[in-house]
């Protein structure tokens, strides 16, 4: 398939997961991209392997949540073994609750989230075109002009805006000459989709085997009796030419000190990690997504989930642009927003699989005799341990310190930038049950309003929403009730005073107040963040 177009005002270079959100993103707003790829087709490939549960919101947003969990599975537990002796276990079974609809850790390939993601381009009648790749990329303040190549056949386009989300050797990021600093791991690493005849391995177990010479990850995926399997490769190996798997196989099998009965080999390959982000991940006309901005070890399964979530962010700004709604300006918020929550994660992730892969005496010491004790300790506390969920399952981060934040409340748990919590509640209006989440799962800002209002003061509520934000402000009201008394705790709110909560189209709070004021709220839509 040929590009026809000459002008787009989105090009999408890259249809691996952040690109594919980012088109389905903007397709929720009525803006068709135009999304390229120089591979021949998605990937095959299972790569990625978790999807979080701040991701999974996301898809329940774009109601493709029931597809998700039916092709996938949980991971119940993580065990820990020493020398081939388990010394720690942990349950990951509803370690959440109470925090998310989605209280666990979910297993679901990018090779998966790539074809779900595909359909629902394809439902709305946006291609990708593979085998298309970019030449050359010049820019001005008004529209990028990129040379692409489909087979033998070159094609000049025009763009208002470009993303790149063509991954860690990124050609947009390299025509922009944007540095992509950091380093790379020493060690070489593989990865394999294997099956197995084993009942010593769980099928909703991660197994982590540490040994004195490094480690080895066994990751239960939802066929039977299949596993990711992620190490290091043995120094042994390292000078040998096309590694294969049963190269491998006597040096795993004594990591894990037993027999691992392969039955078949789906995939093997061997790679090198890096930990990398981009200076910039805006450049006048172009951004960076996903890879192309941030790559970073795959502890904790952050990766492809940080793509995702980069698409999100990026796209109902950019889509009020484009669609006259907001001023250019909230465009600088994306990389003030998403660079810091990348420059954490990489500093994370490299702390935690540097201590994974010392062989450092000392280190080896702490592994063997106080890492096990102390991760038993840790997740014997109940604040500890929803910590730790809510950071790996990226529910935590936050965007307080962002210009789209204003927080006119007391209240000091939740906060304005903050995401908005998920919180089971009784609508009064409709007498059923739902939650804060499923009420925004419309397009645009949310206005929530919790507390006692006459009628005539709401109709004029409803009419200055109609008069000046229908196309951008949903609004639901709150009355306190026994049924509700929760949701007024967890926002510190009085029943018997009110609060307006504006929530951003991606559930981040953008503002709160101890009193409705239309004013005040005019103003932060206006002001704040921009809106036309």
């Amino acid at each position: 398939m040929v590009i026809t177009e000459t002008h787009s005002k989105v090009l999408i270079v890259g249809a691996g997961p952040s690109g594919l959100m980012m088109a389905a993103q903007l397709l929720r707003y009525g803006i068709r991209p135009i999304i390229i790829d120089s591979k021949q087709g998605p990937t095959m490939h299972s790569n990625a392997l978790a999807v979080q549960a701040r991701s999974l919101e996301i898809y329940r947003q774009m109601g493709l949540i029931d597809q998700i969990l039916a092709g996938g599975k949980q991971a119940k537990e993580v065990a820990f073994n020493e020398d081939g002796k388990q010394v720690a276990c942990l349950s990951l079974n509803n370690v959440g609750v109470g925090e998310t609809l989605f209280p666990f850790v979910h297993i679901f390939q990018q090779n998966k989230n790539e074809r779900l993601l595909l359909d629902f381009l394809t439902q709305n009648s946006c291609p990708v075109y593979w085998e298309t790749s970019l030449i050359s990329l010049q820019q001005n303040d008004k529209n990028a002009r990129v040379e692409l190549q489909s087979g033998e056949k070159n094609m000049t386009l025009t763009s208002d805006w470009v993303v790149g989300a063509d991954g860690a050797h990124s050609s947009v990021r390299k025509h922009l000459l944007i540095p992509f600093k950091g380093d790379t791991y020493q060690h070489q690493f593989y990865l394999a989709d294997i099956e197995v005849d084993n009942k010593q391995l769980g099928d909703e177990q991660v197994g982590l085997f540490l040994a004195k010479r490094g480690f080895a990850g066994f990751f239960p995926m939802p066929e039977p009796n299949r596993f990711r399997v992620v190490g290091n490769l043995p120094d042994e190996l390292n000078t040998k030419d096309a590694v294969l798997l049963e190269d491998l196989l006597p040096y795993l099998e004594n990591t894990l000190q037993f027999p691992i009965g392969l039955v078949k080999n789906h995939w093997f390959t061997v790679y090198r990690l890096h930990h990398r982000m981009a200076d910039h991940f805006r450049k006048q006309r172009c951004f960076l997504i996903g890879d192309a901005a941030h790559i970073h070890s795959p502890v904790g399964g952050q990766g492809m989930n940080t793509g995702l979530q980069d698409a999100y962010n990026l796209a109902w700004k950019l889509a009020g642009v484009i669609n006259k709604r907001f001023n250019v300006a909230i465009l600088d918020t994306y990389a003030a927003e998403r660079m810091p929550v990348a420059k954490s994660l990489l500093s994370t992730t490299d702390k935690a699989f540097s201590l994974i892969m010392s062989g450092n005496w000392v280190t080896s010491l702490f592994k063997k005799w106080i890492l096990p004790g102390l991760l038993k300790m840790v997740w014997s506390k109940k604040l500890l341990r929803e910590a730790f969920f809510k950071r790996v399952s990226q529910i935590s981060i936050s965007y307080r310190n962002s210009l789209l934040s204003l927080h006119l409340s007391n209240s000091s748990k939740i906060k304005a930038g903050d995401r908005l919590p998920y919180l089971k509640i009784y609508d009064e209006k409709k007498e059923e049950e739902t939650d804060l989440h499923a009420w925004c799962s419309k397009p645009g800002f949310t206005l929530i309003i919790l507390g006692r209002f006459e009628e005539l003061f709401l109709f004029t509520l409803a009419k200055w929403i109609a008069g000046r934000y229908s196309d951008t402000l949903n609004f639901f009201y709150l009355p306190p009730s026994g049924k509700n008394l929760d949701v007024f705790n967890a926002f510190e709110a009085n029943p018997h005073h009110q609060m307006a909560i504006i929530v951003r189209p991606d559930m981040h709070i953008g503002f709160m107040n101890d009193k409705v004021d239309m004013v005040l709220m005019d103003n932060y839509l206006r002001t704040v963040a921009g809106v036309k």
